[in-house]
């Protein structure tokens, strides 16, 4: 299989608000707009995409329908300190605060109003403990 594109498609029962979340910020736009699913580009880099769809719309299958639960989204940027100055002035919750961690990343983690955790995340160098789980040549070294 080739695949020609990946994205989540996150199932809700408010598609407008929810898509609303993450245009307001996160920085996407609706290329698709309907009362059942949205398509959201990113205004900063078009192979990043983001499906809402009705969690009942009849193009779920029975036995998947619902609402988006034990999900964790990753957005991996270049400044994750402006992104959570900026989250946290809007007033998001922030479940995790902003953090270098040794395992190699500087994170903060909020939600969007479906209880979907995000993760906004820099790789930086890991530890030397952690350094050692990865595979060889995957990380550069400070």
């Amino acid at each position: 299989m080739k695949t020609t594109s990946y994205y989540p498609v996150l199932m809700t029962d408010d598609v407008a608000a929810t898509a609303t979340f993450y245009v307001a910020h996160f920085r996407f736009k609706p290329l698709f707009e309907s009362d059942w699913y949205v398509h959201l580009r990113s205004t900063e880099d078009r192979r990043v995409n983001l499906g809402i769809v009705q969690g009942d719309h009849e193009t779920i299958p029975e036995e998947g329908r619902g609402r988006t639960s034990g999900l964790l989204i990753n957005f991996e940027v270049r400044d994750p300190d402006a992104v959570y100055e900026r989250v946290v002035a809007a007033g998001l919750p922030i479940l995790r605060s902003l953090r270098d961690e040794p395992f190699g990343q500087r994170h903060f983690i909020t939600s969007d109003p479906n209880g979907v955790l995000i993760d906004v995340i820099k790789p930086i160098p890991p530890s030397e403990e952690f350094l050692a789980q990865y595979a060889e040549g995957t990380v550069a070294v400070a």
